[in-house]
C-alpha cells in the first residue's frame, strides 16, 4: 500500500512555497503521491509543474480537475506537460463538480455529467496515444466540431480538422482518476478510469454501498487497463492519546455536508444518508446554511468522525491500514496533523514502515 495526501495551502504565494517545502520533506518521509487541490484560487496544474522541479520521486495528481472547465485537448495537453517535466509522475485526477460551481464560477452548462466524464477520458487516450489525428463522435463530444446542423455541443463553421498532439506524455498514458460518490458515476469509474477517489470513504461499508456497482464496472473494464486503484483515508494522527484530534475533522465534514452544493445537489450530504446518519445529516446541513458553523460540526456524529478518519495509538492504526487494504484501497490518503511531539513528516514516515 502506498501513501498519498492532498495537500493544503490557503492560497498565497508564500502559502504556495512553503507548501512545496512541506512536500519536499514528506517525499523524504516515504510520501509516493501528492494530490494537489483545485478550487477558487490558484490552478493545480501552475503548482504541479512548481512541485516537479523541487521534487524528484513523489508523484504529483491533480485532486481534482472538473471536466466541465477544460477541454479534452486541454487536459490532455497539460497532464502531458507535467508528465514531461516531472519525469513521468503526474496523475490526472478528474471530477464534475456541481452545477453551483460549474454554472456559477465558470458560466459552463452542467449537462450529461457521466457521459461527459466517459467521453473525456476516452479523448484523452486517443490524443495520448498519437498514432492518428483525433475524430471522436459521441454524445456531448465531437471532434472535429460539426456546422451547425451536424449535432454536437453548438455548432462550428465546418472548417475544423482532425488534430493530434505535438508532444506526448513521458509515458504511453497519464493514469486517470476520477472522484466520484454516486452509485452510476462509481460504476463508470470502476470501468474507465485507472484510479478511484473518493472522499469520506468508509471501508467497512465498501462493499455494502459500492460493491454492487464496482463489481458492474470491473465486468466491463478493459483488462489493459489492469487494476482499479483506489486513494481514500483520512486525518492522521498516531499516539496513545491521538484520538482527541479527531475533532480537527469535525469542520471538514460540516463544511462538505451542509456547504457543499445546493439542497438536492450535494454528493457528500447523499453519502452520509447512505451511512444511515440522514437525521444528523440534516441536522449538520440545518445549521451550517443558517450560518452557525459551529453548531454543524459539533452535530458531526461521533461515530462519523471515527470511521473517517485514523486517529490513535499504532496498534488502532494498523487495524485501520488492514481494513483499508481489505477494501481495495492501494493509495492510503491522509491529512498528517502535528500530535504528541510528532511532526507531519515524522507521521508519514511510521505509517510508511506500518504500511510496509
Amino acid at each position: 500500500m502506498k501513501i498519498s495526501m492532498q495537500l493544503r495551502y490557503e492560497g498565497g504565494a508564500a502559502d504556495v512555497v512553503a507548501a512545496a517545502d512541506q512536500v519536499a520533506g514528506l517525499e523524504r518521509a516515504g510520501l509516493d503521491l501528492i494530490w494537489v487541490p483545485e478550487a477558487y484560487a490558484f490552478d493545480a496544474p501552475s503548482f504541479m509543474g512548481y512541485l516537479a522541479a523541487r521534487t524528484s520521486r513523489v508523484e504529483i495528481g491533480a485532486g481534482i480537475l472538473s471536466v466541465f472547465t477544460r477541454t479534452p485537448a486541454l487536459l490532455a495537453m497539460t497532464a502531458a506537460g507535467v508528465d514531461a517535466l516531472s519525469g513521468g509522475r503526474c496523475h490526472l485526477g478528474l471530477g464534475t463538480s456541481g452545477p453551483g460551481v460549474v454554472e456559477g464560477l465558470h458560466g459552463v452548462p452542467y449537462a450529461e455529467p457521466l457521459a461527459r466524464t466517459r467521453e473525456t477520458v476516452e479523448v484523452l487516450r486517443a490524443f495520448w496515444k498519437r498514432d492518428r489525428p483525433v475524430t471522436y463522435d459521441g454524445r456531448v463530444l465531437r471532434l472535429p466540431l460539426p456546422p451547425p446542423d451536424g449535432g454536437g455541443e453548438g455548432g462550428g463553421t465546418g472548417l475544423g480538422v482532425p488534430m493530434r498532439l505535438l508532444t506526448p506524455p513521458v509515458r504511453p498514458a497519464v493514469p486517470v482518476w476520477v472522484a466520484a460518490l454516486g452509485p452510476r458515476n462509481v460504476r463508470l469509474t470502476a470501468e474507465v478510469a485507472d484510479g478511484w477517489l473518493p472522499m469520506f470513504f468508509v471501508p467497512e461499508r465498501c462493499e455494502e454501498i459500492w460493491g454492487a456497482e464496482l463489481r458492474a464496472g470491473a465486468a466491463a473494464r478493459d483488462p489493459r487497463l489492469g487494476p482499479l486503484r483506489v486513494s481514500a483515508g483520512g486525518l492522521l494522527a498516531i499516539g496513545p492519546h491521538a484520538a482527541r484530534e479527531r475533532d480537527r475533522a469535525r469542520g471538514q465534514l460540516a463544511l462538505f455536508i451542509g456547504g457543499m452544493g445546493a439542497p438536492g445537489h450535494n454528493y457528500y450530504y447523499d453519502l452520509v444518508c447512505r451511512y444511515g446518519y440522514a437525521a444528523e445529516a440534516a441536522a449538520v446541513a440545518r445549521l451550517y446554511r443558517a450560518g452557525d458553523r459551529v453548531g454543524a460540526a459539533a452535530a458531526v456524529p461521533a461515530e462519523l468522525l471515527e470511521a473517517t478518519t485514523l486517529c490513535g495509538p499504532e496498534s488502532y492504526i494498523k487495524d485501520r491500514i488492514d481494513a483499508y487494504r481489505a477494501a481495495g484501497v492501494t493509495h492510503l490518503q491522509v491529512q498528517p496533523v502535528p500530535g504528541e511531539g510528532r511532526t507531519p513528516a515524522a507521521q508519514v514516515a511510521r505509517l510508511a514502515e506500518l504500511c510496509a
